[in-house]
């Protein structure tokens, strides 16, 4: 029977149960997670992607709009969540930069796991080339889009301007996720059927991403000084 018109008892049974729990690994764990915690929890996770790069919205977000789809969550309060934790995780970097400087920022933070000194040095090339705008068109690039606030803060630009584009970029990635997401709400079936294979791809993706960075890391330390 079509899962568009099955109706009865048993017919809004199968349509409640297009949600969370029909994803499987890796993917099926993250949806779960965000079916539970919400719009906030959302929020939250693009805050700490914004801080600690490795948390990608490339895979939170589109979930959440798929779950918002699925009448899980709410999509305008999606948007809303999901760009003010990353404006709030941008203001956390421009308040370290600002108050300690790039050089002594870049210093503490180049400590964490998995992150590396050049990543916040070209940042800080990308704003130093590009100015204000660099902070909008920033927050469309990954890796550019969780550093680039460190340098803005550190050269003192005015947060008002900073606020505004931040939103501003941060708003259109979050928008445009959540709303692929949203749209491939409508072939669930589609989605729980191949959710294996993208957790396959999930899988490799952060694999080779933590042994990039790990190679990446080993090298530079053991380059000469």
């Amino acid at each position: 029977m079509n899962y568009l018109v099955e109706r009865g008892p048993l017919g809004q049974a199968a349509a409640d149960t297009g949600t969370a729990e029909n994803l499987g690994g890796l993917v099926g764990v993250a949806a779960q997670a965000i079916d539970n915690l919400g719009e906030w929890g959302v929020g939250a996770f693009t805050l700490a992607e914004t801080v600690v790069p490795p948390i990608p919205s490339e895979v939170i977000l589109p979930l959440a709009g798929y779950l918002a789809k699925q009448g899980s969550l709410s999509l305008f309060l999606l948007f809303v969540t999901s760009t003010l934790g990353a404006y709030l995780g941008a203001l956390l970097l421009y308040w370290l930069g600002f108050r300690l400087g790039l050089e002594r920022s870049i210093r503490g933070l180049s400590r964490l796991p998995l992150v590396d000194r050049q990543d916040f040095e070209g940042a800080a090339g990308w704003f130093g080339r590009h100015g204000r705008s660099s902070i909008f068109f920033g927050r469309l690039l990954p890796g550019v889009r969780s550093l680039i606030s460190l340098p803005a803060g550190a050269a003192k630009m005015h947060l008002g301007t900073f606020s505004l584009f931040t939103l501003g970029g941060s708003g259109l990635w979050n928008g445009t996720l959540i709303g692929l997401g949203f749209l491939l709400g409508n072939h669930y079936r589609l989605i729980e059927q191949y959710s294996r294979f993208l957790n396959y791809a999930v899988y490799g993706a952060l694999a080779l991403s933590v042994a990039w960075l790990v190679v990446r890391r080993i090298r530079r330390r053991r380059a000469p000084r």
